[in-house]
């Protein structure tokens, strides 16, 4: 049985996950602006406004807790640095999704927040299969989705990008618990 918990929140070593915030509005809007940030995502355009944060935020206020949630990644005396998602999927398949804002990049945070929602995906939502992917040329990100214990599937899918303007090469990936 899924528990729904209204605003849920996670804590990890360093990072708290929780709801984004109208407080977030700011960061997000600063941080997606980067193309590079923006070009690795499915659902972000780009160039990214302020309103398009002020949207992102209204509408993960308003998620199906029981299907979709959507955290902010707040570090300790820094604030909000990224987002994660979890999503069903049409399938009915839970896929993970993250971003991290660049002056954050390579520090171990998108790894730990993605290991920290898993484990509430399990614990919480009683989910046992995640899936997840990445664009062909984000090398990075596929290093964090292994680390956090995903596994390549062997397929390539092509998944659009907003900000590219086109469908980019996505390698899937696997979370079994």
């Amino acid at each position: 049985m899924c528990v729904i918990e209204e605003r849920p929140v996670i804590e990890t070593q360093r990072l708290t996950l929780r709801a984004p915030a109208k407080a977030d509005v700011e960061r997000v809007a600063a941080y997606c602006a980067d193309r590079d940030v923006a070009r690795m995502t499915t659902r972000m355009p780009w160039p990214y406004t302020r309103a398009h944060a002020e949207d992102f935020v209204a509408r993960c206020g308003a998620q199906d807790r029981s299907r979709d949630n959507t955290f902010a990644i707040h570090l300790a005396d820094e604030g909000m640095v990224g987002t994660l998602g979890m999503f069903t999927t049409a399938e009915g398949e839970i896929e993970l999704g993250y971003w991290i804002g660049r002056p954050y990049w390579g520090k171990g945070y998108a790894t730990e927040a993605t290991r920290g929602a898993l484990s509430w995906v399990r614990e919480r939502w009683k989910k046992r299969y995640v899936t997840a992917g990445h664009f062909a040329d984000n090398d990075a990100s596929g290093r964090v989705l292994v680390k956090a214990g995903f596994l390549y599937t062997g397929v390539v899918e092509h998944k659009p990008s907003i900000a590219r303007g086109e469908p980019a090469a996505t390698r899937m990936m696997v979370w079994l618990a």
